[in-house]
């Protein structure tokens, strides 16, 4: 019995080592076969917010910040690049999960990061309240009062801030990000006295009513814009951290965003511009 149980022992040890041997002798993935499995870098963002990107109406090509980044990382690992525009962040984490996409980029928050995993930051964004132009609200700390209610759109980083964030102003969610004219008529007809959107949104939505609406001037919130990846898709991170810290030291971001005309953006650690 004694030798039977030996010989069992002696089998599973040699038979652990093959298996370890084994898993050691395989070759390691490289950058491409990691970041782009099917061999093309697959990238989603949020086509409706500005400082991640636009979509020409003509051409339908994307420009600005995140497609820079996707092809600068896609010729670093020698791949193409296919980007396409989600219109929320649901859509973003569904492409990841479904693997349809091989990267995304969203706006970081605690929720948002139970669904997918947060890489590195390229891009902080700052936010303002947008108001009809003889509001008397002046500032951020004017805005949180009784009586004042403030609109968000569903699942933007806005909309979770204000409604875990106000206390004694009213929050009203609207499902999707009015056209400019309702914008304008929400506020003038003080159906909303205040619309917390991203702070590029909010001095575009200014400069198109010619003076109606005005944007504040100071930021209600900073947050940073990041890669993210499917929930336990880890070994990409640490190839994105390599090529943001790269795209940083280089100026790649720096100059994606004056040729974007952003404002209201910067690299992380800056400040509103």
């Amino acid at each position: 019995m004694r030798q039977s149980l030996l010989r069992v022992a002696i089998f599973a040890a040699a038979l652990t080592l093959t298996l370890t041997s084994s898993e050691s002798a395989l070759p390691a993935q490289s950058p491409a076969q990691v970041l782009a499995p099917t061999g093309t870098l697959r990238a989603v963002f949020l086509g409706m917010n500005p400082v991640q990107g636009r979509i020409d109406e003509n051409s339908g090509k994307p420009s600005g910040p995140v497609p820079d980044l996707v092809e600068a990382l896609a010729r670093r690992v020698g791949v193409p690049a296919a980007i396409t525009s989600s219109p929320n962040a649901a859509g973003i984490v569904a492409a990841l999960n479904t693997g349809a996409a091989d990267v995304g980029f969203l706006a970081y928050d605690p929720a948002r990061a139970r669904d997918v995993d947060f890489g590195a930051a390229f891009m902080v964004m700052f936010n303002s309240y947008l108001v009809r132009g003889d509001s008397p609200l002046q500032k951020t700390a004017d805005v949180d009062r009784a009586g004042i209610t403030v609109a968000a759109v569903r699942g933007q980083t806005q909309e979770l801030f204000v409604s875990g964030a106000l206390k004694s102003a009213k929050v009203r969610v609207f499902d999707a990000m009015p056209p400019q004219r309702e914008v304008e008529t929400l506020l003038l007809n003080r159906t909303v006295d205040a619309f917390a959107i991203n702070r590029q949104r909010s001095i575009e939505a200014e400069a198109a009513s010619q003076g109606k609406l005005r944007a504040l001037p100071d930021s209600f919130l900073a947050v940073d814009q990041s890669f993210v990846v499917r929930k336990g898709d880890g070994a990409k991170l640490p190839l994105i951290k390599a090529f943001v810290e790269d795209a940083k030291a280089s100026g790649l971001i720096r100059s994606s965003i004056a040729r974007a005309r952003l404002v209201g953006v910067d690299e992380p650690g800056g400040s509103p511009k």
